[in-house]
């Protein structure tokens, strides 16, 4: 399933993206609980449904198999979408193009960036490859869903604002001292991700966090497709393009870490919950090793592309609008 957090008709909602569209999984629900001749319960779907896919995965079997009853039942009336609503007025599928997509989890608990896990982007960065994960936070507040605007802060916050295409992992249940040939099992599904980076705060003292949490420098999406469809994340192609112009192009099988070595790696300091995303590193093709450098401004279009996942794509707009 291609799972996904999107606004319309005045509510955020969670869906499956089906083709061009997007099917409200609380509204097929209800019309599902109908068809059946249940009572439509309203409140048990909000509960199997809320507005946040962090719930909803930490629901476990149980929503996803709501989930799946609920899909192929609107999946076999698809023909009749146009028509199909809910008692309250909530139509149980929408068109991509006319919804907006918020990031595929609102409030995850914890977000971790994995710094220098490419070893041709250690290479153009004049790094040696670590000995171990090196990771950092970002934030709620650093999310942005697909088409989402990357707010450029302005040049009293940083002159380097740069792009890093990567692979994100959600979390489907909950991880502590995993081993690593368990550690895929702990794994919900597979998003893209872009870590927006502030190189000139990064460097300036060492703080990594500080020029990559601030709002904004999270854009994720367009959906997480779950695990059971992407049979081996170290086997994907990777490419960022900024304004049409191919600047990164790698495959997730050049990590230094695997996702499996950084789940159980993560595991053993600290608890990974479910919803928690990892973002699993970059590879070559940085702004800020090109020569000359290459920074984000304001008009940018940047989209990051993974095979099998989909297509994040999140203009650059000045912070005065």
């Amino acid at each position: 399933m291609r799972l996904m957090t999107f606004y319309a008709c005045g509510a955020r909602r969670i869906g499956v993206a089906v083709d061009d569209a997007v099917v409200d999984l609380r509204a097929a629900y209800t019309l599902y609980r109908t068809a059946r001749g249940d009572a439509p319960a309203p409140a048990l779907a909000a509960a199997l449904f809320p507005d946040d896919l962090v719930p909803f995965i930490a629901n476990g079997d149980e929503s996803r198999t709501a989930a799946q009853a609920a899909l192929s039942w609107a999946v076999e009336r698809r023909d009749h979408w146009p028509q199909l609503q809910t008692p309250a007025g909530e139509p149980v599928a929408h068109r991509l193009e006319d919804v907006t997509y918020a990031p595929p989890v609102v409030r995850p608990g914890k977000v971790l960036g994995i710094g220098v896990n490419y070893r041709d982007h250690a290479a153009e960065t004049g790094r040696q490859p670590p000995a171990e994960p090196v990771f950092f936070n970002k934030f709620a507040t650093s999310l942005v869903g697909h088409r989402g605007a990357i707010v450029h802060p302005g040049p009293s916050v940083t002159a380097k604002l740069d792009y890093e295409g990567e692979l994100a992992v959600v979390i489907g249940r909950p991880a502590r001292h995993v081993p690593e040939v368990d550690a895929l099992r702990h794994v919900f599904g597979y998003t893209v991700f872009n870590d927006v980076s502030a190189r000139d705060l990064q460097y300036r003292d060492g703080q990594f966090v500080k020029g990559k949490g601030l709002d904004g420098f999270a854009p994720m999406g367009p959906w997480i497709v779950t695990a059971d469809e992407v049979p081996d994340p170290q086997a994907l192609s990777i490419r960022l393009t900024l304004n049409g112009r191919t600047m990164q192009a790698g495959r997730t099988g050049d990590m230094i870490f695997s996702v499996a070595q950084l789940i159980s790696y993560l595991s053993r300091l600290m608890t990974l919950e479910p919803g928690d995303v990892i973002a699993t590193g970059t590879p070559a093709g940085v702004g800020t090793a090109r020569k000359p450098p290459v920074y984000l401004e304001p008009g940018d279009v940047v989209a990051v592309e993974i095979e099998g996942i989909g297509r994040l794509e999140n203009p650059v707009v000045s912070a005065g609008g």
